[in-house]
């Protein structure tokens, strides 16, 4: 989304450089503002790659095949939620997640089918892992062992950015003092095994999914970045050691001179942090990134326009300078990308590289008034909360205490105001609407046929390996937990006795716990944006001539940890006057039933933003059934495409809300359910 700033001008001059003092700052060079490389695109473009996973590993391989024949040049990995989250597919918690949003990685065997035919000493393969990282990145580690390649050999990145996710993506499993242990534990072993891997990729994207402006994504992502250094430190490693292999995600939107100027301001306050740290090695000074499109700009209606915003967004962060694009394909507001919207995705960047003449030349922004004061001022106002972080005594404490996932909420519903009173235009959806929308073929995954597949390979793992080395291994690694010891290590020991993603992961769990993380929601900032608004007034007014205010109770289920929307709506939902509780992330149907129930609930809202709606939905209604409540409203919304709708309203859920809902709309509606269903009774 676009972060405007009140004190942008129309016209910039050369009075307005005044003070600026990285004009003189060269391609190359210290503090690197015009890019990390002298040479930039000139000599070589950015890495193109596509961050995909689809269901099985023998589809997923097919598509990176056919990737790499199309011109990519890295494979970025999307692995399904149960994956990320440490469990095996035969867990019933993840009966709706398996292999829904990425692929499905249980073992080294599915691991190995992954990349079959494609040489990992040959391609850099990018991981976004990060809660179940260790066994992830072990079997990666494994299934190029057993291709023939040395550790040394393999190139790429794995995510390994835990503390982003207590602020925004929960996928964590582990409290923050362990998880933060086992992103250094990763760290030491990389910088001493895999001089050619990247130890960790220190994201801001999916900050910017989550609501965050641009000040916050680049102040909340260095502080990370500044976080994990020392905990790399506080083991005794050498800083040159390992911050030469350190890289960066950003996540690039519409603001397109913005976006652009962020990354050159990211490049410069990192060499300022590290400078801190004493390096020998100027590239330890150096920020490198990888950049994505805005899944967030993407909308569900009139969607061809995606393919514009994309092309937008991808010039933006290569006008920025990253080292490599991911480009978001332009159905993805509706469901997975196909294979077709895919190709649009990867061919945008070659059109780019190509056709464009932006590799023609080092730092074409270089100069402008305009991008060069941006860059200082985003420069200035990120450090100033990038202090303001080290008052509370750093990242994990002030994650710890909620205050960075609090901030970027209260920027998220400031857009959704913004968005919902027309104040920020978004093309086809509240300005320049279409009555009707071009049909989009989209991607749809059997669910139920890639478990039962899953675990009947588990099964047979199970029943061929030696099961005594596989407990020997797990119980090496409990004790390297408790007593330390590199975790990685472990892991890979772990993973070469064929343990599984989920038993090396729960064998984890039994020595850190699990995290449990239920921030209060925010109130009155959605109601204050919107202010004497007619519709709005209309709507508070009607909730408080009831007898009692409507109970809604907004659920996630599953292991999709995506919660914006549903936190947007719980707190506009608070603002219109209605009664409103959220349940912890990761439910199953049935504990969100229950607590709905006990709640006293008249209308349960489930966000789903990973496939899973045509699971555990009909899950859910069944389980009021159960429990004598049919009279519960279900409603849902999120990334639900069309052609699921008659199949949810048949099991019985009352409304839909698709991307771009007006959240007033959407309170009014929920009420003429609600008044409708008590007239009724």
């Amino acid at each position: 989304m676009s972060d405007k700033r009140d004190d942008r001008k129309t016209l910039y001059t050369a009075a307005d450089l005044d003070g600026v003092d990285h004009l003189d700052s060269q391609p190359g060079q210290a503090p690197f503002v015009r890019g990390p490389y002298a040479s930039m695109y000139t000599q070589r473009p950015w890495t193109i790659r596509q961050y995909a996973g689809f269901s099985t590993a023998e589809e997923s391989n097919a598509f990176y095949r056919q990737a790499l024949e199309g011109g990519q040049r890295g494979l970025s990995v999307a692995f399904d939620l149960a994956t990320h989250r440490g469990y095996d597919s035969d867990h019933p918690r993840v009966r709706g997640d398996v292999g829904k949003a990425g692929v499905a990685i249980d073992s080294v065997e599915d691991m190995g089918r992954l990349f079959d035919g494609i040489a990992l000493r040959d391609v850099s393969v990018s991981m976004t892992m990060n809660g179940a990282v260790l066994p992830v990145l072990a079997a990666f580690i494994v299934a190029g062992e057993e291709q023939g390649a040395d550790q040394a050999e393999l190139a790429g990145t794995i995510q390994n950015d835990i503390l982003k996710e207590f602020m925004v993506r929960n996928t964590f499993i582990y409290p923050p003092q362990p998880s933060l242990r086992i992103v250094g534990d990763i760290i030491a072993y990389t910088a001493k095994a895999m001089p050619r891997f990247n130890s960790i990729s220190i994201s801001g994207y999916h900050m910017q999914e989550a609501g965050a402006s641009l000040v916050q994504e680049l102040a909340f992502t260095l502080a990370d970045g500044r976080e994990y250094v020392r905990a790399a430190l506080a083991r005794g490693l050498d800083v040159d050691a390992f911050a030469p292999r350190l890289s960066f995600f950003f996540g690039i939107g519409m603001d397109f001179f913005a976006e652009a100027a962020k990354l050159r301001a990211a490049r410069l306050l990192w060499s300022r942090i590290m400078a801190e740290f004493g390096p020998q090695n100027p590239k330890s000074l150096m920020l490198r990134t990888h950049c994505q499109t805005s899944g967030v700009s993407l909308q569900a209606q009139d969607p061809y326009n995606n393919i514009v915003r994309t092309a937008f967004e991808a010039m933006s962060a290569v006008l920025g300078g990253t080292q490599s694009l991911h480009t978001n394909s332009f159905d993805e507001a509706l469901a997975l990308p196909t294979e077709f919207s895919a190709r649009i995705a990867r061919n945008t960047q070659l059109i780019l590289a190509h056709e464009t003449g932006v590799t023609d030349v080092v730092d074409p922004l270089a100069g402008s008034y305009y991008v060069e004061r941006l860059t200082a001022d985003l420069a200035e106002q990120a450090w100033a909360l990038i202090e303001e972080v080290e008052t509370v005594g750093g990242m994990t404490r002030a994650i710890e205490a909620g205050w960075p996932k609090a901030q970027i909420e209260t920027e998220a519903i400031r857009q959704q105001a913004a968005i919902d009173t027309g104040e920020q235009v978004i093309v086809g959806v509240n300005r320049f609407q279409r009555e009707e929308s071009d049909p989009v073929d989209v991607l749809d995954i059997d669910n139920h046929a890639v478990r039962q597949a899953q675990i009947e390979r588990l099964d047979a793992l199970r029943a061929g390996r030696d099961a005594q080395r596989v407990e020997a291994s797990l119980g090496a690694l409990a004790r390297a937990a408790q007593d330390g010891g590199n975790l990685l290590a472990a892991s890979v020991e772990a993973m070469r006795a064929r343990a599984t993603v989920g038993e090396v992961s729960d064998r984890l769990r039994a020595v850190f716990n699990e995290h449990d993380g239920s921030p209060a929601l925010v109130r009155g900032v959605y109601g204050e944006a919107l202010g004497q608004d007619p519709q709005l007034q209309t709507l508070i007014a009607r909730v408080a001539a009831l007898d009692e205010p409507p109970r809604l109770f907004m659920a996630k289920l599953g292991q999709d940890g995506h919660d914006r929307g549903a936190r947007v709506i719980a707190s506009a939902f608070l603002d219109f006057g209605y009664a409103v509780e959220t349940s912890a992330l990761f439910q199953t149907p049935e504990e969100a039933a229950a607590q709905a129930i006990e709640a006293g609930a008249h209308v349960v809202g489930v966000s789903s933003l990973a496939a899973g709606h045509k699971t555990l939905l009909p899950a859910l209604i069944e389980a009021l059934g159960a429990a004598g409540r049919e009279d519960i409203i279900v409603i849902c919304g999120g990334v639900i495409p069309e052609q699921d709708h008659a199949a949810l309203e048949a099991a019985g859920v009352a409304a839909i809300f698709g991307p771009g809902t007006k959240v007033l709309d959407a309170g009014a509606r929920v009420l003429d359910l609600v008044t409708g269903k008590r007239r009724n009774a």
